[in-house]
Order: C-alpha cells, then structure tokens, then sequence
C-alpha cells in the first residue's frame, strides 16, 4: 500500500512502492513546498524510473528559488538504485 505523509515540519514519509501510478499523487503533494524538504524514505521498498523523474523534477524547482531535497533512511535497494542512476550526486543524504 503506497502512502505519502507530512510526519513533522517540511518532512515527508513516502510508504510502500513508489511508480508510475502514484506519480499524480505525489506530484501533487510535493507542489505545496517552496522551502527545502526531507524525503524520509524509512518504509519505502521501491522507486521507478518515473518515482525518480518526479524527483528531479522537484529537485530543480527547490533548487532554483534556493531549497533541496534531503533523502533519508534508504534502504540498500533504494540506496543502489540513486548510486546506479548517478542522482546520489544529486541529491543530499541525510544518513
């Protein structure tokens, strides 16, 4: 079951498996942050291609009025895709 949350202040919990077909609802839910966010991913046991767009995406908007996106408590699967795909050098962990 796929769940996105604000857990406290500008942190957001991604739950279950994050694909193509929850790609509105989380486009949606990130649209309402213009400050830097973490992505807390502690739950979170896949990320598609069009996960990881979304991503970007979000990435570039923050970046470019000054904010990021933190990403944290990935597991070893999620953590190898970022490496796999280069955007763990986009993206700022928080480990």
């Amino acid at each position: 079951m796929f769940k996105i949350e604000e857990t406290s202040q500008n942190e957001i919990k991604i739950t279950g498996e994050f694909d193509a077909s929850q790609a509105e609802i989380v486009t949606d839910f990130l649209e309402k942050y213009n400050v830097t966010i973490t992505l807390n991913f502690e739950e979170l046991s896949y990320i598609s291609s069009m996960g990881l767009g979304i991503l970007v995406k979000n990435y570039h908007r923050l970046n470019g009025i000054g904010h990021i996106i933190i990403l944290k408590n990935l597991n070893d699967h999620i953590k190898d895709v970022f490496k796999y795909t280069r955007l763990d050098q986009l993206f700022v962990f928080d480990e």
